[in-house]
């Protein structure tokens, strides 16, 4: 499946900025964000974050966004925004993020290249 890369649209210019080379959005992925997006007129995307949990130590979370923060960095393709806090992109660098289905199931998979070590049942992930 053919990725696009995605442009920084907006972040908050630290003291010191530090060089991203962003996220990576399949087709797929993009479709199924504008159409959560598109559900709701007040749904400006999705947030991607990361949060410490399960026994790798990080998880990825997704939310619906209304408002947008200051402290993120905004991709974009087609219709579809994805808003990633500041503070994640340094575990999460370099994603890229699809839209699959294995068997009757439909989920976001994250690619991610800074991920060395995953636990069994892939919920969660761990970088160097």
């Amino acid at each position: 499946m053919l990725a696009e890369n995605l442009h920084t649209a907006h972040s908050v210019t630290p003291a010191v900025t530090p060089v991203w080379k962003g996220l990576t959005l399949t087709h797929r992925a993009a479709e199924q964000i504008s159409y959560l997006s598109l559900r709701e007129p007040n749904i400006k995307g999705v947030q991607l974050d990361v949060k410490t949990s399960g026994c790798a130590g990080l998880s990825y979370t997704m939310n619906l966004v209304t408002e947008i923060s200051t402290d993120v960095l905004m991709f974009s393709r087609n219709r579809a925004c994805v808003f990633v806090p500041l503070k994640a992109m340094p575990y999460i660098d370099g994603t890229e993020v699809d839209y699959v289905s294995i068997g009757l199931n439909q989920m976001f998979k994250f690619n991610n290249p800074l991920a060395h070590q995953a636990c069994g049942c892939g919920e969660s992930f761990a970088v160097e």
